[in-house]
């Protein structure tokens, strides 16, 4: 029987998850946190287990998934070619955003995925037989998840119960995934998510109602009031906020004149 354990990192304030998937002579690691102290906590994880680290895989281009992986030494790193290449692209710029927030616990040297894989590729690592689906622009400006079985872990094509990050763009095509995702995953699949609590299928027409909630509020002033209604906590949801400027300013112009016009 496969085991699955999950590592939510530091900070509190973003709750990330990397899961590491223990096989009979290997582990693998699925994502790698956002920080240094992450990063050394997933390690601790791995250590404690006792077995060799076979590879890691990266769901997606998010900085709090590919951040704390330097600190798990030099291992193949697995990613779609989208996905390595936009964490390429913009590593940068999120050290300019990251590194006033979190000082040294961003880490000053990061590792990037170094092993490409395509849509529909299988890896077998640590005797577990991965699959990848890659997703392209959605959450974040390259997607994908990791079938093993019917577990499915899948970055943050769902969010478990917390408020979601839509400031890259991208909400329109990260509707387009939820069919997909429906048509290709097991009917009785677990979905692990980058953040919160695992959970099933239903866990999909939940985040496609949350999105298409803030897409229909972002372009009014109560677009907060209305998200905060429909998901009562504070649970990441300054990434919420964080949100509605760049979606507002993309899809809202001239409705504010258009609205106010006798």
């Amino acid at each position: 029987m496969t085991t699955i354990h999950t590592f939510t990192g530091t900070p509190e304030t973003v709750p990330v998850n990397a899961y590491v998937v223990e096989g009979e002579d290997g582990v693998v690691a699925i994502d790698g946190t956002l920080t240094v102290s992450g990063g050394r906590g997933l390690r601790g994880l791995v250590e404690q287990i006792g077995k060799p680290l076979a590879g890691v895989l990266v769901t997606h281009a998010h900085p709090d998934h590919y951040g704390g992986l330097v600190e798990l030494g030099d291992v193949p790193i697995y990613a779609t070619a989208g996905v390595r290449d936009v964490i390429r692209r913009d590593d940068e710029i999120k050290e300019q955003i990251l590194r006033p927030m979190f000082g040294d616990d961003w880490p000053r040297k990061r590792v990037f995925p170094n092993r490409a894989v395509a849509d529909g590729d299988r890896l077998s690592l640590a005797g577990l037989d991965f699959t990848v689906l890659d997703l392209g622009p959605g959450e974040s400006p390259h997607d994908s998840v990791w079938i093993l079985g019917e577990s499915v872990f899948s970055g943050d094509q769902f969010y478990g119960h917390m408020h979601a990050y839509l400031a890259d763009g991208f909400a329109d095509e990260w509707l387009t995934h939820f069919p997909v995702l429906r048509h290709a995953l097991p009917v009785g699949a677990t979905l692990y998510p980058g953040h919160g609590a695992a959970a099933g299928l239903e866990m999909l027409d939940w985040q496609e109602r949350y999105i298409t909630t803030f897409l229909d509020a972002v372009c009014d002033d109560d677009v907060v009031a209305a998200m905060s209604a429909f998901l009562p906590t504070e649970q990441l949801k300054f990434l919420m906020q964080l949100s509605v400027e760049p979606v507002r300013s993309a899809r809202c112009a001239g409705r504010s004149s258009a609205s106010s016009s006798p």
